[in-house]
């Protein structure tokens, strides 16, 4: 029984390094010249109730659902509260801190503890992987009530 988890552990270990490997290699989905994503609103440095909308803007591309193949176009992420950036050569995760808009929305309604917190936006292609070179907004900050 032992050397059964222990092969079936090691062959888990390995699928995992290949899907890892096979990741790095996905390409990245070229941008559009001079594209750019930003807030809308809330403003930088505004301060916001607990629940407030975040509006996206973009310019010189255009937006699609994930999962849907049109040149020159993509679909929002918002980044809440990230530390670090986000792996440009893989898919982004689905999380607190980064939110798929993958339906192709352009703006959304959001809760937030009270405090001071960070909002950015990035663009991901048909499989969430942002593009080359990665379209972001600047990071702005909103203190919620």
């Amino acid at each position: 029984m032992k050397t059964l988890f222990a092969k079936t552990t090691i062959a888990g270990l390995l699928l995992g390094a290949s899907l890892l490997a096979q990741a790095a290699d996905i390409p990245r989905t070229p941008s559009p010249a001079g594209a750019e994503v930003y807030i809308i609103s809330p403003k930088d440095g505004a301060t916001v109730p607990g629940t407030f909308k975040v509006q996206f803007g973009l310019k010189g591309m255009g937006v699609a659902p994930a999962g849907v193949d049109v040149p020159d176009t993509a679909h929002h992420h918002l980044m809440v509260d990230l530390k670090e950036q986000p792996d440009l050569n893989a898919p982004l995760p689905n999380n607190d801190t980064i939110r798929h808009f993958g339906k192709g929305q352009t703006e959304t309604e959001i809760t937030l503890s009270p405090g001071k917190h960070t909002l950015q936006l990035i663009m991901g292609d048909k499989s969430h992987i942002p593009l080359n070179p990665s379209v972001e907004s600047k990071k702005i900050t909103v203190n919620v009530k």
